[in-house]
């Protein structure tokens, strides 16, 4: 078992935007998943809880959110998945929120994304970022194995629902998503896939299918009807850039959550994380992206042998 020594050394080391070592998150992966295989599809979370969208890899984004938002174990929090590609510090940013998670399980919750699969890491960037920064695809394979066993939703005070994209035309109760075997590669299609995929679109009643390949858009009724029969009063999710940091869906019971400020450094969105107190009180805290002097630069690729 890894001790709490060890883990504080690396969980330094990474806020220092540097890596660990190849057999630190062999290790690390393991005890993750030790973890993890313990969690529910459906995780229960009491308030009072931070709710976190995307962070794609900005490293030096999700430290400003943690200035914000307080740092663990002194806040807790529910990361809503995409913790990797496009931005330049995957590697840092998923192995963070991993040794933060096996270092305080109780105290932070992390969802699986529609990135957090071995297909879409090899064209967005992790593949090729744990190759160039490890110098194999090793790593690449420990994180991989530890997206198959991430939650795919929560649920905080049995009353908001939490995933990653949205709903699936096969699923109308949690106790569905519970019964879902998770530990795999992302399906390109199913119930699990429309969980990760899936998005809210205000001009649909009921369901279509999804111009991003997979999943669906679900409208207004889809989610009067899920909500009922579930108890719970609102949804919360993540998955879709929105300018503001947050938008409100369906009278206010759909919810977006994105955290990754100037998504691929350049779209000039602000970010938000939505904060539950243990009162049913809720507070979005909203932010921008870390200051240009606040944030190092990736180390450049090296140039490829000739003879390869």
């Amino acid at each position: 078992m890894t001790n709490h020594a060890d883990l504080d050394r690396q969980i330094e080391c990474l806020r220092r935007c540097e890596i660990i070592t190849e057999s630190e998150v062999k290790s690390l992966c393991y005890k993750a998943r030790e973890i993890l295989i313990e969690e529910s599809n459906v995780q229960c979370i009491d308030s009072p809880v931070t709710v976190c969208g995307d962070i794609h890899g900005q490293f030096y984004d999700l430290r400003e959110l943690f200035r914000v938002g307080g740092e663990v174990p002194d806040t807790n929090y529910l990361f809503l998945g995409d913790f990797v590609d496009r931005g330049f510090f995957s590697v840092e940013t998923f192995l963070l929120l991993l040794a933060l998670k096996v270092r305080y399980p109780d105290r932070i919750t992390l969802v699986r994304g529609n990135h957090e699969s071995r297909q879409i890491t090899q064209v967005y960037g992790f593949y090729e970022e744990c190759q160039r920064k490890y110098g194999s695809v090793n790593v690449w394979r420990y994180c991989t194995e530890v997206f198959d066993y991430l939650s795919l939703s929560a649920i905080i005070d049995d009353k908001i629902f939490c995933v990653h994209g949205g709903l699936s035309p096969s699923i109308q109760t949690l106790d569905q998503i519970r019964m879902i075997n998770r530990k795999q590669e992302v399906p390109h299609d199913g119930p699990m896939c429309d969980l990760l995929w899936s998005d809210p679109d205000e001009k649909q009643g009921s369901w279509e299918k999804s111009p991003r390949g997979a999943g669906f858009l679900f409208g207004r009724d889809v989610v009067a009807d899920f909500n009922a029969a579930n108890n719970i009063n609102l949804m919360c999710r993540a998955h879709q850039l929105v300018m503001e940091g947050f938008k409100w869906h369906f009278n206010q019971s759909v919810l977006t959550v994105w955290s990754a400020p100037n998504y691929c450094y350049r779209c000039g969105n602000i970010a938000a994380i939505f904060q539950l107190d243990e009162n049913g009180q809720n507070e979005f805290l909203i932010f921008e992206a870390a200051p240009q002097d606040a944030r190092g630069l990736p180390k450049k690729k090296p140039q490829a042998q000739y003879f390869l």
